[in-house]
């Protein structure tokens, strides 16, 4: 989950807003096809995190998912 954050993160500074859409959807499509050996389930949740930064409700829940995660890690 680090790395959605991360990407969250990235992605809000250098992607521009259209293509932001575009290749979270993409990486979603690509998480969905997980089982092929390029592709990984890793790409959902990159997607989703890249997606969120411009639905602000969405954007809400998948940052308290975020913290969530990370205080059971420690």
């Amino acid at each position: 989950m680090v790395l959605s954050y991360r990407v969250m993160r990235r992605g809000e500074r250098y992607v521009h807003g259209g293509f932001r859409g575009i290749l979270g959807v993409l990486l979603m499509i690509g998480g969905i096809l997980g089982f092929l050996p390029i592709l990984g389930f890793w790409m959902f949740p990159l997607g989703l995190a890249l997606i969120a930064i411009d639905i602000p409700p969405m954007r809400r829940w998948f940052i308290k998912k975020l913290n969530a995660s990370r205080r059971k890690l420690r």
